[in-house]
């Protein structure tokens, strides 16, 4: 599914998200960066181990990566040339949604800022750190909306879903959007 908002295309995709032919993929990522399962585990094993030790090197310069934070680092072996690590919120530690927003508003920031035309993200939070699917897309879709509605040159945002029920869940929240906008 692919909807256009002014000169940005914004897909759903399932799949994998490491497999991607975009500038950069988003990590779902911890405060300390490290890469664990989930989607950092699949990037750090495509990505190699390069990319762990550019996290580690970022950890301790700059100290942890606060929840609703991004850091940059090289793709690594990915086709990707960047992966932006967001560190999305546990479910259950509060105010959820607001640090989910900001996590997906400061990752596209980051990608501006590196000129980056093209970004997947995964459902971030939604793993192990066991944010409902359905309040994920709930939160990222419209950010990302109005962060393009402010003015980007990023073309391309991709939601890389890995299963159906996550695909299913973001396509009716995108039509929903689409609904009332």
């Amino acid at each position: 599914m692919q909807i256009k908002v002014g000169e940005t295309s914004i897909e759903l995709i399932k799949g994998d998200i490491t497999e991607l032919q975009v500038e950069c993929i988003v990590n779902a990522a911890n405060s300390m960066l490290k890469m664990g399962g989930g989607v950092a585990g699949a990037i750090r094993r495509k990505g190699g181990q390069k990319i762990q030790e550019e996290c580690d090197k970022i950890v301790s310069e700059r100290g942890p990566i606060p929840v609703g934070g991004a850091a940059i680092t090289s793709g690594g072996n990915l086709k990707a040339k960047y992966v932006i690590h967001a560190v999305g919120p546990i479910y259950g530690e509060g105010d959820e949604e607001r640090k989910l927003r900001e996590a997906t508003l400061n990752s596209l920031k980051l990608a501006e800022q590196h000129n980056i035309s093209s970004i997947a993200f995964p459902a971030i939070s939604t793993g192990h750190f066991g944010l409902p699917k359905k309040k994920c897309a709930e939160v990222m879709l419209p950010a990302a909306i109005s962060y393009i509605k402010s003015g980007t040159n990023i073309k391309r945002i991709i939601f890389c879903l890995y299963d159906d029920e996550t695909f299913n869940i973001f396509k009716e929240a995108l039509e929903n959007l689409q609904k009332y906008s």
